[in-house]
């Protein structure tokens, strides 16, 4: 590549990562309670074991969503009155229904999210098995071509002294 095809190739780039954000950081707590030290692991703890509502695959301590921070705060506030991670939990998910835990617990409703994966799994080496196996039936059933007589022939005399 010639240094201007580098260079148009650099100043094309720019822009993008100029627009590329850092890592996230932990989040800041939110609210001016003063936890002690075992209150924010926990907070940081259940903050990683929520969904952000509105982002896609995110726990809420990765995104800087509003609504994400809002949860944050919530947790915050409720660790601060004395709750407990799981009435905190059940607070969330009578609120926001299970798509908010990013381990949702295996119920009726959610028996799929779990097993789901592995039926593909198994299905797609159903799938791979069988085409082997039709692969290797093929091979076998198609007869072999006739050696050409004439050819044979040749070869034998050309071994004969």
């Amino acid at each position: 590549m010639s240094p201007r095809h580098w260079a148009l190739t650099l100043l094309l780039a720019l822009p993008m990562l100029a627009a590329a954000q850092p890592p996230a950081e932990e989040p800041p707590l939110t609210v001016q309670a003063t936890l002690d030290a075992g209150q924010q692991e926990r907070y940081r703890r259940l903050i990683h074991e929520l969904r952000c509502l509105v982002c896609q695959n995110q726990t809420i301590a990765d995104s800087n969503a509003p609504l994400a921070q809002d949860l944050r705060s919530q947790v915050e506030r409720q660790i601060a009155e004395g709750r407990s991670d799981d009435d905190i939990r059940h607070y969330m998910t009578a609120r926001y229904g299970d798509f908010v835990l990013y381990k949702p617990p295996v119920q009726r409703n959610t028996v799929f999210l779990w097993v789901g994966p592995f039926l593909l799994l198994l299905g797609a080496l159903a799938i791979a098995l069988r085409q082997l196996l039709r692969r290797r039936d093929t091979a076998a059933i198609t007869p072999a071509a006739a050696p050409d007589p004439q050819a044979l022939q040749k070869l034998l005399d050309e071994d004969r002294p």
